[in-house]
């Protein structure tokens, strides 16, 4: 191969790759390094240059310039520097050319594999740094194979491992399935980017209406919190500033098209969005949906509620193994105990709960008898 043949393939291997040329420079000068100290022995200081205009490659022996001689592999004495230029002194650097003939097989095979190995890693860099930008967010994938219990996710130029704990219960996955995922993770390993993939993560729903709903994406309608059980259940609150926009609404789309497209992808989890609120009071009740809440207690020391339901609709309120209510407390982070309207009724449910009225009437009976003593 000729010099321009030669730069002809570093151009290629650098647009095909996507590895910078300068990179492949250094590659294969660290690589005629090795192959030429097989040469020259591995004691010796030794030196590659490769011009980046014409690919011209020399090597050089680099030995330090000395009174007298200790180590003839590395030293040149000063007279015989000076002969090569006058303005040596002691302790300079002298390059002398011994650029061989020919390496050799081994030294050809030596200088092969150290390129091919900063070659790859060169590549496992650039993948990774494309990859570490999609941490904490959806990307699309296909099912590959099954690893043990892991699922091998194809995630363009490299596979990411979606681990048993981090599947949708009951979730089937065949080969060639397009899926989302949430990337948790992208760490650089010696084998290259290792990428760790979830389908239970709550952070996934909320991602998912990001990319169905204009205005969670766009900022106008804010995801306050979510409760999953990936597979089952999903509760999501969402809240506006914007009052001519209905947060509510916007998320679920005309009947009810957008939440569905999102419950599809979920493989048929239930998706209840309910508004968000500051008062306590108006989030715990909304959070029961779809039960009717007829009243709520809360204890601010606690951070407990105590609520009463309908007669007909405790079931409903407490959910199936008790899962809308659980769901209902990790939403709003309130401990909850659900009783029905008799239930309370014949056990004085809410009466160690003083309300709101209850101290607003207590502090005015002891600012007037403060008055009545002055």
């Amino acid at each position: 191969m000729d010099r321009a043949e030669f730069m002809d393939a570093l151009n290629l291997i650098e647009k095909e790759k996507g590895i910078d040329k300068e990179i492949i420079f250094e590659a294969i000068e660290a690589s005629l390094v090795s192959a030429c100290k097989k040469n020259f022995g591995s004691g010796q200081n030794i030196k590659v240059v490769i011009d980046r205009e014409t690919g011209n490659v020399a090597c050089f022996a680099q030995k330090t310039v000395v009174t007298e001689i200790k180590d003839e592999q590395n030293e040149i004495l000063l007279g015989a520097a000076r002969v090569l230029n006058p303005n040596y002194v002691e302790g300079d650097e002298v390059d002398l050319e011994v650029t061989p003939r020919d390496f050799g097989r081994i030294s050809a095979q030596t200088a092969k594999q150290v390129v091919v190995q900063k070659f790859r890693e060169a590549e496992r860099e650039i993948l990774f740094k494309q990859y570490i930008t999609k941490e904490r967010e959806v990307v699309t994938g296909i099912v590959q194979r099954r690893d043990r219990r892991n699922i091998i996710i194809q995630m363009g130029k490299i596979d990411a491992v979606l681990a048993s704990n981090e599947q949708i219960p009951g979730e089937q996955y065949n080969f060639m399935d397009r899926l989302k995922v949430y990337v948790l993770e992208v760490k650089q390993t010696t084998k290259g980017p290792q990428v760790s993939v979830s389908r239970t993560h709550p952070e996934l729903v909320k991602r998912l209406f990001e990319q169905e709903v204009p205005e969670v994406y766009d900022g106008t309608v804010e995801i306050k919190s979510i409760a999953r059980e990936a597979g089952s259940r999903t509760k999501i609150a969402v809240y506006s500033k914007d009052k001519n926009v209905d947060a509510l609404g916007a998320c679920v789309g005309q009947n009810g098209y957008r939440v569905n497209v999102i419950v599809k992808e979920l493989g048929g989890e239930k998706i209840d969005v309910i508004h968000w609120s500051d008062d306590p009071k108006e989030f715990i009740a909304a959070a029961l949906s779809p039960s009717k809440v007829l009243e709520v207690a809360i204890n601010h020391q606690e951070q407990s509620a105590k609520i009463v339901v309908p007669d007909h609709q405790l079931s409903l309120a407490i959910g199936k193994e008790g899962q809308n209510a659980r769901l209902s407390a990790k939403l709003t982070g309130w401990r909850i105990d659900i009783k029905s309207e008799t239930q309370a009724n014949a056990t004085n449910f809410l009466a160690d709960i003083p309300s709101k009225t209850a101290d607003a009437a207590e502090a005015a009976e002891a600012e007037k008898e403060a008055l009545t003593e002055e």
